[in-house]
């Protein structure tokens, strides 16, 4: 599994390494959207899930991180239906390590 993802296209590691990180419960209820810059962001369910996720984002990192040839830097966990624009937006919370 690790040398695959290492090998995944440029942005793909990160996304696919997510249910590897985070299990497959939390996988069930949440979705890699995509990866650029350093940021891996992910739909969570409810406001509920984002701050519970947001308390295991150093463990995801570390285990993504292990897997994926990309150096993610932070998850941004962003709630499904809420829009997301601008950096202003305050619906979307970013967790940095």
């Amino acid at each position: 599994m690790a040398s695959a993802l290492r090998r995944a296209r440029a942005g793909e590691g990160p996304v696919l390494a997510w249910p590897l990180a985070c299990g497959s419960t939390v996988a069930e209820r949440t979705r890699a959207l995509d990866f650029a810059q350093g940021v891996l962001r992910v739909e969570v369910p409810d406001l509920g899930w984002r701050t519970e996720l947001q308390s295991f984002a150093p463990q995801y990192l570390a285990v993504i991180n292990r897997y994926v040839s990309e150096s993610v830097k932070r998850i941004e966990f962003i709630v499904a239906g809420q829009p997301v624009s601008a950096k202003a937006d305050k619906n979307v919370r970013s967790t940095r390590v």
